[in-house]
């Protein structure tokens, strides 16, 4: 079983009240072969909000407001559905405050990137599941078709 970001699966649930449909995510949810989780809204925040990055340890807001707090909560949930599904992989989407992983953005809300994880997909890492994004999930399948 995978654990796989909302927003990935359709779910119009990130920051801008969007969703970032994948459609090999998409596939596996439908086949009952990933579970679908947003981070952020198991944290409380609402759909849409103002937009976060990672920065000084914590999370911020872009007009500076401290959401550290609600981002671990919802880690931390959507962990605890990742250990009752026994998900041993996750597909998150890339460069997000919760999901990304390898690289987020800097906490500048100027579009740079550097290396890091995401709130949940550190905490995914850190208890032992395999964690890809979107872009990689879909590269590895791509070579697979080749």
């Amino acid at each position: 079983m995978k654990i796989v970001s909302a927003c990935l699966a359709g779910v119009k649930c990130r920051y801008d009240g969007e969703a970032k449909p994948c459609r090999e995510v998409m596939e596996l949810v439908e086949r009952g072969e990933a579970i679908p989780v947003c981070p952020e809204q198991l944290g409380g925040l609402t759909t849409p909000r103002t937009p976060a990055e990672k920065r000084d340890g914590g999370v911020f807001t872009r007009d500076g407001k401290d959401v550290t707090g609600r981002f671990r909560r919802g880690a931390r949930e959507a962990l605890r559905i990742a250990r009752l599904a026994r998900c041993r992989q996750a597909i998150l989407k890339a460069r997000s405050p919760s999901c990304g992983s390898g690289e987020i953005y800097d906490g500048t809300f100027s579009g740079r990137l550097r290396k890091g994880n995401g709130v949940f997909a550190k905490m995914l890492e850190d208890d032992g599941v395999k964690v890809m994004t979107e872009e990689e999930f879909s590269a590895v399948l791509e070579t697979r078709v080749k």
